[in-house]
């Protein structure tokens, strides 16, 4: 089997693991040594990421819990104009992923995350200040540029770390920071809320500014905690090291960046097919994060809105359970978009039965299968391209770019939940359920097409490539 890229600033590697060999190669397996390994670099990396995570995802959809307390009103602006405060923010954000994962090589994961978390950071605490709709759409397109590099550079560094089959649970523990979001966000919106009207200042504006000030705390603590290799690691003694490089067949050959290498990942069918469903199931999450407590607002399960805000913690809470249980489920199997074909019906139903309902306890009875169906899919949709993909530059080429086409979807959800639509916003939720459906065809497709790919390997058709050291070698098998 040929060797895969493991090393971030200052160290280059190029090529691929196998996830399905028994035995790795050069050396007899330690399953002792290796779960101490994956125990050590999972508890030391995973709470790090899954921190930087959450205050990614509260920091830009916060203005969902600030709109409900009287956004709008304070800074005059209309529902088209927060719809396009909400919409600007996704350009910027899907313009600096792929840069961002460029630079990242250069500069470090240790230095790069640590400052991309401290500048949004401090963007979301402008927002606290914002006056009119200028200032609010100039702090989103900005703090949309200063998130963008967090999520494709997290899943390109623990592939450096990991094995393709333990990607899935490993997103999945740091992406239930995204369902956890809605229901820690709930409850932190509330009780900053409250601190207002103080210092001249509204309730709304110090969710901002204390989520914003608790963001930057965050991000120079990983600075102190990320390490940025396995041989930079300080948790790991010279023995386990040499255990985790052996573990993902690492070697020292130089991959130099090619533009090839680029073009390969740009057309890459496996990447306009995963990336296209992940747009549909992104469009439901976003919408679900920014519009949930109007929803549950105008459902009048609450007497106020801050009590909304309690409302929507439930949902959040639930699908954070079983995002990391199908997570788990996805790594044992080693499957993702097969996976994938059984958590998206179970949000369809929710959308489905949502969108015709109008009985309050059901439609909020069903935003728990929207929610679980959604967040679930994204661990295995996430690591999909990633595990497929092998040479460095593909694969920063191919996370990003699929990350950065499936946050396209905040342009669907700035938009399709309007005021008209409300109460009971059904054109809104069928929109989704459209989007799901496609997205539940289109993984179908990318699992006949993984299939295939294994089946002309199997068959001869790429023994050209072998020793490639990249996916094409025979000895690379499509992760279904």
């Amino acid at each position: 089997m040929s060797s895969s890229p493991k090393a971030m600033a200052g160290e280059k590697f190029e090529g691929n693991d196998d996830p399905l060999e028994a035995v790795e190669s050069g050396y007899s397996h330690d399953a002792a040594l290796t779960r101490k390994v994956l125990f050590q670099m999972d508890y030391r990396i995973l709470p790090v990421l899954a921190l930087l995570f959450l205050c990614s995802f509260i920091d830009r959809t916060n203005v969902g819990n600030a709109k409900i307390l009287g956004l709008q009103t304070s800074i005059h602006i209309n529902d088209h104009q927060y719809a396009i405060g909400l919409c600007v923010f996704y350009p910027t954000y899907i313009a600096s992923e792929l840069p961002s994962n460029l630079v990242m090589k250069k500069m470090s994961p240790k230095v790069w995350l640590p400052f991309l978390t401290a500048l949004w950071g401090l963007l979301t605490m402008c927002l606290g200040f914002v006056k009119s709709f200028g200032s609010f759409v100039a702090v989103r397109a900005l703090l949309g540029m200063a998130e963008g590099g967090l999520l494709p550079g997290m899943v390109l560094y623990l592939s450096h770390f990991y094995k393709r089959t333990e990607l899935a649970l490993r997103i999945g523990i740091f992406y239930t920071a995204t369902s956890l979001s809605g229901a820690f966000g709930g409850l932190l919106a509330r009780g900053l809320s409250a601190i207002g009207p103080a210092g001249g200042l509204e309730g709304w504006r110090y969710i901002f500014i204390i989520e914003g000030l608790i963001t930057i705390f965050c991000g120079l603590l990983s600075f102190f905690l990320l390490p940025n290799t396995i041989e930079s690691t300080s948790f790991l003694t010279p023995h386990e090291k040499a255990h985790a490089r052996h573990r993902l067949e690492e070697s020292a050959i130089v991959e130099d960046f090619q533009w090839s290498e680029v073009r390969r990942g740009i057309f890459n069918l496996q990447l306009w097919l995963s990336a296209t469903a992940y747009f549909a199931i992104l469009s439901g999450i976003y919408s679900f994060g920014l519009f949930l407590p109007t929803i549950i607002n105008n459902l009048k399960f609450a007497h106020d809105p801050n009590q909304a805000q309690l409302w929507t913690v439930i949902p959040y809470a639930v699908a954070a359970v079983f995002t990391v249980l199908v997570a788990i489920l996805s790594d044992r199997l080693a499957l993702r978009g097969t996976i994938m074909l059984f958590t998206l019906p179970v949000a369809i139903v929710g959308y489905a039965v949502i969108s015709v309902s109008e009985r309050p306890k059901v439609q909020y009875g069903m935003t728990f299968l929207m929610a679980t169906g959604i967040y679930a899919s994204v661990p295995p949709v996430l690591s999909w391209n990633s595990n497929n993909s092998a040479g460095h530059y593909k694969r920063a080429t191919t996370s990003a770019l699929q990350i950065g086409i499936a946050n396209s979807g905040g342009f669907v959800a700035s938009f399709i939940y309007k005021k008209k639509e409300a109460p009971l916003f059904r054109k809104s939720h069928e929109i989704i359920l459209g989007l799901l459906c496609a997205a539940w065809l289109l993984i179908l497709a990318n699992v006949i097409w993984c299939r295939k790919i294994n089946r002309d390997k199997t068959n001869g058709k790429y023994a050209e490539f072998e020793g490639s050291g990249d996916d094409r070698d025979p000895s690379f098998k499509m992760v279904l």
